[in-house]
């Protein structure tokens, strides 16, 4: 059998990967470091891939080894050849085309690596071989580290190999990016969530960012055709990402109360066989109190602290439905919780066909004076707008494809 070793790997898209290439043999295999020897030693597999944090720690075990991990100086790829145990590097690859397909310019360039790790190590050879004038390693207790990196304010590319931010610790960034003036390009190698807090800043600033799926699948592609001996033309990679992509996505539905988010959300979570999630539901049942009667006895403050929350919560999942409520968008502070995975649609309704019964926020401002003023945050907050005028039915189909165009 084939499979990823790691000592946690509850959230490993892996297998799906290996499934779309072909390998239906493949498996996770959960280790503990006290296990790791003997598990090595019994060779029930056929090819490995390995994770944090195996990547040197199996060297020794090894029998051979390719000249590029050896150069690294971790190994992320294991195969049985005639017994012997052969470990590669198919990181350096999914990195290198991780770059490439960025389009971000690494030759002649000033690079800082946030991490010392097995996956730093590859970054850091990749980097140099693609010709970047300068590679600093930044760790906790190294000459370069957190208290002191903020000194390289010339640096031109950042690359995270570090496990800050990702799942279930999302919206945590390893270094503010906004005190290095001269960044030109930022990378994350963290896949989960599809966008990092990092790569978000990032875009936020205007700077070239890209998250880590399309290295995963990369080095996923070239460890396949090391286990199976095969050729994989490139072209896959970028269409099992996006199948990827479409799958792990959350479809975020904002728009003003009454729109039919809810009704919507419930055709669309039949229709991709996506869990639906509606955020108000989930303050209703935390608060054992219906919306109106939570802001009628606390006041809106505490109901938006309590929608950030939800927020929070909702958006850390991946292949969802969610429903908001028509003010989500009034704190930017839910912006990042529901974009770091989802795709984020505006059903746009016409003001004379919202419903305001039972919505006390519509009843209080008026339907129409609420809409004028929130238009301008829904077209901020969103990356599809649809015509919510049809029926939930058509919305629903509207939105669909809208998302597989883009």
């Amino acid at each position: 059998m084939y499979g990823l070793l790691g000592e946690h790997l509850p959230h490993s898209f892996s297998p799906q990967i290996h499934l779309a290439l072909g390998n239906e043999d493949y498996h996770l295999f959960e280790i503990a470091p006290e296990n790791l020897e003997k598990f090595m030693n019994e060779k029930i597999f056929k090819g490995l891939n390995v994770t944090i944090p195996y990547k040197k720690a199996v060297i020794p075990y090894l029998d051979e080894i390719s000249p590029e991990a050896e150069k690294i100086g971790a190994v992320n790829t294991i195969t049985v050849r005639d017994g012997k145990l052969c470990g590669d590097n198919t990181d350096y690859f999914g990195f290198k085309y991780m770059v490439e397909k960025s389009g971000i310019t690494v030759k002649d360039k000033k690079a800082l690596v946030l991490g010392s790790g097995g996956a730093s190590l590859t970054v850091q050879t990749v980097l140099r071989d693609l010709g970047a004038k300068i590679v600093l390693v930044v760790s906790r207790n190294g000459e370069i580290n957190y208290t002191n990196v903020y000194s390289h304010t010339d640096t031109d590319i950042i690359v995270n190999t570090t496990p800050v931010g990702m799942y279930p610790d999302n919206m945590n960034s390893p270094v503010d990016l906004s005190k290095f003036p001269n960044l030109s390009g930022v990378l994350d190698v963290v896949y989960n969530p599809l966008k990092t807090r990092l790569i978000m800043d990032a875009e936020k600033l205007g700077i070239s960012a890209v998250a880590g799926l399309s290295m995963l699948v990369a080095q996923a592609k070239k460890a396949h055709e090391i286990f199976f001996n095969t050729i994989i033309d490139n072209n896959v990679c970028e269409k099992i990402e996006k199948v990827l992509r479409l799958q792990m996505s959350n479809i975020v539905l904002i728009g003003m109360a009454g729109c039919g988010k809810s009704t919507i959300g419930k055709i669309l979570s039949q229709k991709l066989g996506k869990d639906f999630v509606d955020t108000d539901e989930m303050i209703e049942n935390a608060e054992n109190k219906p919306i109106p009667q939570i802001i009628e006895r606390f006041g809106e403050d505490f109901f938006r602290c309590a929608e950030n929350l939800a927020a929070n919560i909702a958006g850390k999942e991946k292949g969802r439905i969610i429903a908001t409520g028509g003010g989500v968008i009034t704190r930017p502070e839910n912006y990042m919780p529901l974009s770091q995975n989802g795709i984020i649609v505006f059903i746009n309704r016409d003001a004379d066909k919202l419903d305001s019964r039972g919505r006390p926020l519509s009843q209080l401002y008026g339907v129409k004076p609420l809409y004028e003023k929130r238009m301008p945050l829904y077209r901020q907050f969103a990356d599809i707008e649809v015509d919510g005028n049809g029926t939930p039915e058509q919305v629903a189909e509207l939105i669909i494809k809208e998302i597989e165009r883009l």
